[in-house]
């Protein structure tokens, strides 16, 4: 372009733009047969779909356009050809209640190419694809330079040359470089495509906001608000006075609408005061015999405060084993319970603490989660075997009783964050217990971590309690922002494992 560009504009198609468009189309397509639309087609495609046909204005001519219609992915045959799509007049393909957008036509005016005009139309239909909550976009998408390759390469050899930057094709570069991936080969798609001689690539794009249409009444949380319990240890006079502390806490976060609120690791151990003259492995096994009593009354206060409570953790005996252990109480009225899998030298030491072996994670009304307890966290495998299984957010309970413990805890909170595109959450007690033996002092800083992208805070911190300090640490934590993350963040740390060299598996 020569002249100085005064206005590009994004409108919707009038049958008023058709002949405006019929030339552009010719200009564009030139040699291709039958390389134009029909006045009578463009106006179906109005009535049907109005929204779906866009054309790009440059100083008021026309530099582009797309058109698309709705279809039912699975009446679509595997091996369809491009008039399947658009031969019918009437396009009876068109399907309202169908779940992915069709692309049956873009093209750019060779005037105005080079303006990146393209990326503008695609951004269009993800956008509307998003508005309309279907799965995706698809297309036939040409190679207009295979037949330059052809007798060298099959076409899957040339899309995968082509991805590999071996060989430069314009069409499939660019659908590649705007997300779309390639399905199938579409052999005899359009007829006349000489250049193609004749085969297509299925390319896809997925609506990473997609949600699956159901009859039944339910809330799909995107914004997510955690509560941390910054709890201080001090002496309870009975197991009364603490679970009046914890509802304390509790309802202070309900009070700000959180959805969970997470508890640190042994919070309960003031109760050990009772029983200091035992050693230390009969009193913490004396202060497991609360661990039911607390599950059960903080079971109760999850419903009472519409609130799902993560217990942090408490010991527990079974089958004359003691294991380190907490509880998920949602606020429908369900428990599950998580172990901690590593336990700490000292706690297999002076405790005789056992290993835990389950590891899982837990459906909630806010998504999948995750709970490693404390030292389980500086171990990388844990985590990411629950990103696997899709965690959002990961919630840690800790208690560390030097800054040294505490920073292992912090630092590797954030590092899972980062490698496993979540959230993490973390939480802990400070104070001291002057009474309990083995239990010292407490060093804290709860916090919410999150990976380090452009949609995030640029140091991996969402929000950060006041060192130890008793107090409450409320943020939200957007879902969304994951979703966007793992398939168009700066860097893919979950996309771009190389599990064809490793991989991490239970045994």
């Amino acid at each position: 372009m020569e002249q100085p560009i005064e206005n590009i504009e994004l409108s919707y198609l009038t049958l008023e733009d058709f002949e405006a468009l019929k030339e552009a189309n010719i200009q564009s397509y030139g040699a291709m047969p039958n390389s134009y639309w029909k006045i009578e087609e463009i106006d179906r495609l109005l009535q049907l779909f109005p929204e779906g046909q866009v054309i790009i204005k440059v100083d008021g001519n026309i530099a582009g356009c797309a058109l698309s219609v709705i279809v039912d992915y699975d009446a679509i045959e595997d091996q369809h050809t491009y008039d399947d799509i658009t031969a019918d007049p009437d396009f009876k393909i068109h399907d309202t209640k169908g779940d992915v957008l069709y692309g049956i036509d873009v093209f750019i005016h060779p005037d105005y190419r080079g303006l990146r005009l393209g990326r503008r139309l695609y951004d269009y239909r993800k956008e509307l694809c998003e508005q309309l909550n279907l799965k995706g976009i698809v297309f036939g998408g040409r190679m207009p330079n295979y037949h330059k390759y052809s007798d060298q390469y099959s076409p899957k050899q040339y899309i995968e040359k082509v991805r590999q930057k071996e060989i430069e094709d314009p069409v499939l570069n660019f659908q590649l470089s705007n997300d779309f991936h390639p399905v199938r080969i579409l052999k005899d798609y359009l007829e006349g495509d000489k250049a193609s001689e004749e085969f297509a690539v299925l390319m896809e794009w997925d609506n990473i906001y997609y949600t699956k249409p159901t009859k039944k009444p339910a809330s799909v949380k995107s914004v997510v608000r955690l509560g941390l319990i910054q709890w201080q240890m001090r002496p309870y006079e009975s197991l009364e006075s603490l679970l009046h502390q914890a509802e304390y806490f509790i309802d202070s976060v309900a009070g700000y609408r959180s959805d969970f609120a997470l508890f640190p690791e042994f919070f309960n151990a003031p109760l050990m005061a009772s029983f200091n003259h035992l050693s230390e492995p009969e009193a913490i096994r004396k202060l497991a015999s609360f661990t039911e009593e607390i599950k059960q009354r903080l079971s109760q206060l999850s419903i009472s405060y519409n609130i799902n409570i993560i217990t942090g953790s408490m010991p527990e005996v079974v089958d004359e084993k003691l294991y380190n252990v907490g509880y998920l109480c949602r606020r429908d009225g369900s428990v599950e319970r998580y172990e901690k899998i590593h336990v700490t030298p000292d706690e297999a030491k002076v405790w005789g603490m056992q290993q835990g072996s389950e590891l899982k994670t837990f459906e909630t009304d806010c998504g999948k989660i995750g709970i490693l307890i404390c030292y389980d966290s500086e171990f990388p495998e844990l985590s990411r075997l629950l990103s696997e299984e899709g965690m959002d957010i990961l919630f840690v309970p800790f208690l560390t009783d030097t800054q040294n413990g505490f920073s292992r805890v912090k630092l590797c909170a954030q590092a899972r964050a980062i490698e496993n595109e979540c959230y993490v959450a973390i939480a802990g007690s400070v104070g001291n217990l002057p009474n309990v033996h083995n239990m010292d002092i407490q060093y804290a800083q709860s916090a919410v971590f999150t990976p380090c992208d452009f949609a995030f805070p640029s140091n991996g911190i969402k929000a950060e309690a006041t060192p130890n300090t008793e107090m409450i640490l409320v943020a939200d934590v957007d879902l969304d922002l994951l979703r966007e993350l793992h398939n168009f963040g700066a860097v893919r740390n979950l996309k771009d494992r190389r599990d064809d060299f490793y991989v991490v598996k239970r045994v």
